[in-house]
């Protein structure tokens, strides 16, 4: 695309020079699409912005800088999600593929003293909020197994949220990342750092296997991610996928809810962990 913008504007490679990670800038930073019509329009206001410099004799920068980039394209609007760190309980990175590639997506929880209500929110589907509540029950149902208080659920209420709630989302492919999430809230326990997920659950405590695994393995590269936790049976995918694109991850083949806990969550409680209490007695004194 360069080489024929530079053409175009009656440029050679010698007016302008735009190195990789400017290149990657701009695409992750400015163009979020199934094509690259957006993505050419930018690299063409870049050349344009060396044209006129060279028209106008003023001073610019033949090799192109971040700053260039901010200064002729403005701040960037759709900077990709980067991993954050371990230290809030209840916070998980999932994975997620939407009509423009793969992208990352982050599920939080939250305790609050209550009657054991759940929330949802996020603009999510019907079939997301499904394995909320799958999750939910699963979890209430093993308490024994997770070493939880059952009265506990009582309680409190659990809130579920998705950021970016201007933004559509369904699919099962959520539900280990509830479960994590769910688990995580309710022991106080650090899920693993640089560690992403997806994968769909049934009450039986199996974990299906999900789509798009391609473009979500895409976006746990430019997102950090370390690790990636998926279905056995998505190991098929992941081996047609070329060996260049798989460099510095880590997988987790899994068919249990139990086996996605044993990977996902760490025997270190988080900062300021709470400790949750179940409802006390009331005391009635007869006089």
């Amino acid at each position: 695309m360069l080489p024929k913008q530079l053409k175009e504007h009656g440029l050679t490679k010698e007016h302008l020079k735009i190195g990789k990670k400017q290149l990657e800038k701009i695409v992750e930073g400015y163009t979020r699409e199934s094509g690259v019509r957006g993505l050419d329009k930018k690299i063409a206001q870049m050349v344009r912005y060396a044209a006129k410099s060279i028209a106008m004799e003023e001073p610019y920068d033949l090799k192109v800088t971040n700053e260039t980039i901010i200064e002729v394209l403005s701040s960037p609007r759709l900077e990709r999600d980067k991993y954050e760190n371990n230290d809030v309980a209840g916070v998980v990175t999932g994975l997620a593929w939407t009509s423009v590639g793969g992208d990352i997506l982050f599920i939080e929880s939250i305790l609050s003293k209550g009657k054991g209500n759940l929330t949802i929110t996020g603009n999510l589907g019907t079939v997301m909020k499904e394995s909320a509540t799958i999750a939910m029950e699963y979890i209430k149902a093993n308490a024994d197994l997770l070493k939880l208080d059952p009265e506990v659920f009582a309680n409190y209420n659990v809130h579920i949220h998705v950021p970016e709630g201007a933004t559509p989302k369904d699919g099962p492919s959520a539900g280990i990342t509830m479960l994590t999430s769910l688990v995580s809230l309710f022991t106080q326990r650090k899920v693993k750092k640089s560690l992403a997920m997806t994968g769909e659950i049934t009450l039986r405590g199996k974990v299906l296997p999900v789509g798009g695994i391609k473009e979500k393995i895409l976006a746990a590269k430019r997102a950090h991610i370390k690790e990636i936790l998926l279905c056995e049976q998505n190991r098929r995918d992941i081996e047609e996928i070329k060996a260049d694109y798989l460099k510095g991850l880590t997988f987790h083949y899994v068919s249990e809810m139990s086996e996605v806990l044993a990977l996902a969550l760490t025997d270190e409680k988080v900062k300021n962990a709470k400790v949750l209490t179940a409802k006390e007695e009331v005391k009635v004194e007869i006089v």
